[in-house]
Parts: C-alpha cells; sequence; structure tokens
C-alpha cells in the first residue's frame, strides 16, 4: 500500500522559532464539517501548540474555517481537538515535557491514505542569538546558491 500524502497546511513560523528535536505523526478527531473545511484548505496552524491532559494529546489553537454548506452542524472553529497517538509515545512525551524549555508544535497537516494527519515536533525555544544565526545561514545559502547559478 503506498503512502499518498496530499499537503494542507505547514507552520513556517515553528522552525524559525523553535530547534526541532523530534517528530511525530498524530491523527485528529474530526466532525465532518472539519474535515470538509481542511480538504478545502481552510485551516491555520500558525498559532497552535498541543498539550497533555490526562494521559491524552489536545491541539490547541488550531483554527479550522466554518464549512460554508454547514448549516446548523457547523462546528466550532478554534475548539480542542484530540490527537491519536500511541501510548508509549505519549509516556515519553510526558517525560520530555516536564524538563523545562520543550513544547509541542504542530509541524505540518496533511491528509494519508484519507486520514487527517498532523506532525508534532518536540521542541526547544530559539534565543534572539539562535534566530539570528538562523537568517545568516539561511542568506549565506541563498548567495551561494545565486553564485553557482551565475557562474554555471
Amino acid at each position: 500500500m503506498s503512502d499518498h500524502k496530499i499537503d494542507i497546511s505547514r507552520n513556517k513560523k515553528a522552525r524559525f522559532e523553535y530547534e526541532i528535536l523530534e517528530n511525530f505523526e498524530a491523527g485528529i478527531v474530526l466532525k465532518g464539517t472539519e474535515v470538509k473545511s481542511i480538504r478545502q484548505k481552510k485551516v491555520s496552524i500558525q498559532e497552535a501548540y498541543a498539550k497533555i491532559k490526562n494521559g491524552e494529546v489536545f491541539i490547541v489553537g488550531m483554527n479550522v474555517s466554518i464549512y460554508e454548506q454547514g448549516n446548523r452542524f457547523n462546528h466550532e472553529p478554534l475548539r480542542e481537538r484530540k490527537l491519536l497517538m500511541h501510548r508509549h509515545e505519549i509516556k515519553r512525551l510526558i517525560g520530555k515535557l516536564n524538563e523545562k524549555g520543550y513544547t509541542l508544535v504542530p509541524l505540518s497537516m496533511y491528509i494519508k491514505n484519507g486520514k487527517v494527519k498532523v506532525e508534532l515536533g518536540l521542541a526547544k525555544g530559539k534565543t534572539t542569538h539562535d534566530k539570528r544565526r538562523t537568517i545568516q545561514d539561511r542568506d549565506m545559502k541563498r548567495d551561494m546558491q545565486r553564485d553557482i547559478k551565475k557562474y554555471t
């Protein structure tokens, strides 16, 4: 069975703001109108983060726009949504998140084999110095690519 993946949303800010230490894939518990909005790419994970409550993982701050044809059965755009992960992954995350400075941020959202999935990153916040370094590295790579193009 091939892994057919359709990208829905990316959190570009996350890799700049945080140092990503580990990646996890999680399913999401959604309502029907939410799935339809997500398939139309009307979702934002920029301000979202994940938290663990009572041994379960939830995504907070993910904005799924209201589905236009949804009538009275529509969903709440900013509600907390439960994430589906293996118990051993959750236990490991609880241990890591109890350490100071670690957080869970969504990196991307995609549809894999008909199911909506979220890629979570175990992250540690970057300092201003680290962010400047990231910008500097990115600029150097861009200049090198430009020079290579110019001389080939």
